[in-house]
C-alpha cells in the first residue's frame, strides 16, 4: 500500500505525516474505547481478566456488547472505505488491501461474538448482530466508491490511512500475541510465516507488474 501511495503522491511529507497521524488517530480511538468500557474498577486493561469486569461474574447486561457493536460497526466502515480506494487505486492493490483486511477481521469478529455471548446474547441473536456490524464495510465501500469518484485527490490520503490502520493492527495486536510464544520452534514459525507474507506481497506485484 505504501509503495503506492508514494509513486501517486507529489507531496512525501504531507504523505508520511498522514501515516504517523493515523496510527496516533488509532490508538486514541482504541483508547477512547477502552476508558469506556473501563468504567468500573476492574477490568481487562486493570486486572488482565477476559472480557471486562464482569468476567466471570455473569452477564454485564449487555454494556460490553454495545461498546463492541459500536466500535466494530465505525471500523468496518472505515475498512470499507479504505477497501475502496486501494481497488480505485489498482485492482491488484485492492486485492491485497482486502486480503489484508479480512484477515485480520476474522479473529476480530470471533472475539465480538464471545464478548455478545458475555453480555447476554443469544448465540442467534449475537451472530445476526455481528453480520450487522459487517454491512458496515459494505456501505463505507459504496459510499468512498462514488465518493472517491469525485475526490480522486483523497485515494492517497485514504491509501496512507489504510497503512496506517494495518501498521497500528500489527504493532498494537499481532506483534505483541506473537512475542507471548518465546520458545524456539514457535519463533522459527513465526519467522517463517512473516516471511511468506512479505514473500507472497511481492510475488503479486511482480506478477501484476508483468501484466502490466
Amino acid at each position: 500500500v505504501l509503495p503506492h501511495a508514494f509513486e501517486t503522491t507529489t507531496d512525501a511529507h504531507a504523505l508520511t505525516a498522514t501515516v504517523l497521524g493515523g496510527i496516533l488517530g488509532f490508538f486514541v480511538l482504541e483508547k477512547l474505547v477502552l476508558w469506556r468500557h473501563c468504567h468500573l474498577e476492574q477490568c481487562e486493561a486493570h486486572d488482565g481478566h477476559p472480557h471486562g469486569a464482569a468476567a466471570g461474574h455473569g452477564h454485564d447486561h449487555g454494556r460490553s456488547g454495545l461498546i463492541i457493536l459500536v466500535g466494530d460497526s465505525f471500523h468496518n466502515f472505515v475498512d470499507g472505505v479504505l477497501i475502496a480506494a486501494a481497488f480505485m487505486a489498482s485492482t491488484t492493490l485492492g486485492v491485497v488491501t482486502a486480503t489484508a483486511v479480512i484477515a485480520h477481521e476474522i479473529p476480530q469478529e470471533v472475539g465480538d461474538f464471545v464478548i455478545l455471548l458475555h453480555s447476554g446474547y443469544s448465540r442467534a441473536k449475537a451472530f445476526a448482530l455481528n453480520v450487522l456490524s459487517s454491512l458496515a464495510m459494505v456501505v463505507g465501500a459504496l459510499l468512498a466508491y462514488f465518493a472517491l469518484q469525485a475526490l480522486e485527490a483523497w485515494i492517497v490520503t485514504m491509501l496512507a490511512i489504510a497503512a496506517a490502520s494495518m501498521i497500528y493492527v500489527a504493532v498494537a495486536d499481532l506483534i505483541p500475541g506473537l512475542h507471548k510464544r518465546t520458545e524456539l520452534s514457535a519463533t522459527a514459525q513465526q519467522v517463517l510465516l512473516i516471511a511468506l507474507g512479505v514473500g507472497t506481497i511481492w510475488l503479486v506485484g511482480a506478477v501484476s507488474g508483468h501484466s502490466h
